[in-house]
């Protein structure tokens, strides 16, 4: 099998779940996140954009509900050895199929979790599932159960961040090297594209974010290349990834002479980095980290300019993106402890002179304080 961890590791998980549900007073969870189930199983697919569901009792019971293609697919990738497909034909509702194996389980009248925050289950498909078992169980909202218990990574789970740190710089190096007058947006993903494919790493989660000229101000990803002019202004997010596992990198490349005002917002930018890291320690809450943000940009004039957030966790994730939870904003009260890691990113975009500067990296939160992933220096990029 195609499996990523050794089966102790994700019994221990699967245990750990148990327990929370046990604290929780539930007697199962519904589970829908893709990210849920690979790290309880090992289950890889993107098969979640159609219904599927992994039922986990709190006494250990379990057992996957899926589509045909993919049957093998979890029988290759994980450890779930009770297997049921549902069949596509017009009219087939796979909740009231679902209804009926819980049923089977005698978990009438029971109270089960689900995670209704998931790309795996559209607000229809949550409503077919509500309506099949309105009367049969009491439903409660577990979303985050799962997720909190993914913040911490063991050991195995490090060795692949560590892994996608290493390939992030790799991309890093690429776009570096092909970035200047003339240079092709389009070339440049490849080549970065190319570095993670070319270390073993997979697809991202999420598109590489690329964009220059007034478009250097985004923070999605937008269709359409263009050629780089003599002086130019080129934005690039991106994240190394091994095993489903990321580590993000963020960055804005100045092409020709570099303006003051753009030096003066990579400087602020920079100190707003290093505080955060300085800020990313165990015992304090998320919330301190965003402060330092806040702090630092606003001292330099650039509250106008900031974002409201300034980064989230890093771990496995799945389409369609690669930020985990929880997020660094304003009052959050998560406790930040070791074992944890996060992408810490710097976006200024000034709207009103048409200039960009970002800056960002993944950091392990260690015991002291944040060990950085990345290899590669946080000075400004002329080319």
């Amino acid at each position: 099998m195609a499996i990523h961890f050794t089966e102790d590791e994700l019994a221990g998980r699967r245990a750990a779940a148990c327990r929370a549900m046990a604290r929780d007073g539930l007697d199962g969870l519904l589970i829908f996140r893709q990210e849920s189930m690979y790290w309880l199983t090992g289950y890889d697919t993107f098969g979640f954009v159609y219904f599927q569901c992994l039922y986990l009792g709190a006494d250990g019971d379990m057992f996957l509900m899926t589509r045909a293609p993919d049957l093998r697919q979890a029988q290759h990738t994980s450890v779930v050895e009770e297997i049921h497909v549902w069949v596509d034909r017009e009219g087939v509702n796979p909740a009231r199929e679902l209804r009926d194996l819980l049923h089977q389980r005698r978990l009438s009248g029971k109270k089960l979790g689900v995670e209704w925050e998931s790309y795996g289950l559209t607000a229809a498909n949550g409503r077919r599932l509500e309506h099949a078992l309105d009367g049969f169980c009491d439903l409660e909202d577990a979303s985050t159960l799962v997720s909190r218990l993914r913040l911490v990574k063991s050991e195995a789970e490090l060795a692949y961040v560590r892994r996608a740190a290493e390939l992030a710089d790799d991309a890093y190096d690429r776009a570096v090297a092909l970035t200047g007058p003339g240079a092709d947006e389009g070339a440049i993903l490849a080549a970065m594209q190319g570095a993670v494919f070319e270390g073993g790493g997979d697809y991202a989660g999420n598109e590489f974010i690329i964009g220059s000229g007034r478009d250097a101000l985004l923070c999605r990803y937008k269709a359409g290349r263009r050629r780089l002019d003599p002086q130019d202004q080129l934005t690039l997010e991106w994240a190394g990834v091994y095993r489903h596992y990321h580590a993000a990198m963020m960055n804005t490349f100045l092409v020709g002479a570099p303006s003051d005002a753009h030096k003066a917002m990579h400087a602020a930018a920079q100190e707003a980095l290093l505080a955060c890291e300085e800020a990313l320690k165990p015992g304090a809450a998320m919330g301190e980290v965003f402060e330092a943000h806040a702090r630092v940009l606003d001292a330099h004039g650039l509250q106008a300019h900031r974002m409201n957030a300034c980064g989230y966790a890093m771990g496995t994730c799945f389409a369609p993106n690669w930020m985990d939870w929880p997020m660094f904003y304003a009052g959050n009260p998560v406790e930040l402890k070791p074992g944890m890691v996060f992408f810490i990113h710097i976006i200024i975009a000034n709207s009103d002179a048409g200039l960009a500067m970002t800056l960002g990296r993944s950091s392990l939160v260690g015991e002291r304080g944040a060990d950085v992933l990345s290899q590669r220096p946080l000075d400004l990029v002329v080319r």
